[in-house]
């Protein structure tokens, strides 16, 4: 049965009237009767009494009207208040980032969001693997990558730069020595992020391999060797001298802080408000290191 059919006999039925009905409905008075005589032959039955005067429901109208308005009213109601078809984003936003994300500014992020959109319940799952965003429903994710995406399914919004650094505490360089050169590296004790191209060269020197920075970060701090990790992670303690910079004119290749989220012809409010909020967030925080004068 045709929703749209069923609406305009709703309104004669409701008016008494194919005049109200249509003014009602901003439809012309033909359009609604051809769309009641419709439904009565989709149906099989008689809907209305019809003289030139008045208009009044037969037996089979009556049954009809009765179990049905209520139900197109319901899902009318449902319709218009869909969390999305609100101005405010609204609703549960779902969505998914590496640890060491979890573990430095998106805490920060995420409590500064809800507050401004208080309509928004934000279910955050921190994973360093790569999530399939549409099959396991997640509105969008971040992620630090260098490569071109191949998922024609998603979109793709760069968000800022993340530089990447060696670091090696205090204590490792004072037994190890601190190199002058990347070709020295070769003679150190690395700690290497697992299965990275950029990094391929490294990592066939590498002591300790991890496939979380967080863990990387921990094991340079506790003199694992020389580690290369995102900047803004290892900051923190370079500014607390548990971390120092190795080679800082060394530069690993550039990667990118992105965002990915499922094509889709309407972006929903909540992950363009997001996406938005994140964009202003970081204009401030720079995640790439300042300008160093060191070799």
């Amino acid at each position: 049965m045709d929703l749209n059919l069923l609406g305009l006999f709703i309104a004669v039925a409701e008016t008494g009237s194919f005049s109200e009905a249509a003014r009602r409905l901003g439809l012309p008075k033909s359009s609604v009767s051809r769309g009641v005589a419709s439904l009565e032959a989709s149906v099989g039955a008689q809907l209305l009494h019809r003289t030139t005067r008045h208009v009044s429901l037969s037996t089979a109208g009556t049954a009809l009207y009765e179990r049905a308005a209520p139900l197109l009213a319901s899902l009318k109601e449902a319709v218009g208040t869909l969390p999305e078809r609100e101005e405010a984003p609204s609703g549960e936003l779902r969505l998914t980032a590496p640890h060491d994300m979890g573990a430095t500014f998106l805490p920060e992020v995420v409590a500064r969001f809800t507050a401004r959109y208080p309509s928004v319940r934000v279910d955050c799952r921190l994973t360093n693997r790569n999530v399939d965003l549409v099959a396991e429903g997640f509105d969008l994710a971040l992620r630090a990558s260098g490569a071109k995406l191949a998922d024609s399914s998603l979109m793709v919004r760069r968000l800022g730069a993340l530089d990447v650094q060696l670091f090696a505490s205090p204590t490792y360089l004072a037994r190890r020595g601190t190199p002058r050169s990347p070709e020295e590296l070769a003679q150190h004790e690395l700690v290497v992020f697992r299965g990275l191209k950029y990094l391929r060269e490294l990592e066939k020197h590498a002591r300790v391999l991890g496939d979380d920075m967080l863990f990387l970060r921990e094991a340079a701090k506790a003199g694992a060797g020389i580690a290369v990790l995102p900047t803004f992670l290892a900051q923190a303690d370079v500014t607390s001298g548990q971390l120092v910079r190795v080679l800082p004119r060394y530069a690993q290749p550039s990667t990118s802080l992105v965002m990915l989220y499922p094509r889709t012809q309407h972006v929903p409010r909540k992950v363009s408000a997001f996406r938005d909020f994140l964009l202003e967030f970081l204009k401030g925080r720079p995640l790439s290191a300042p300008p160093s004068s060191g070799g």
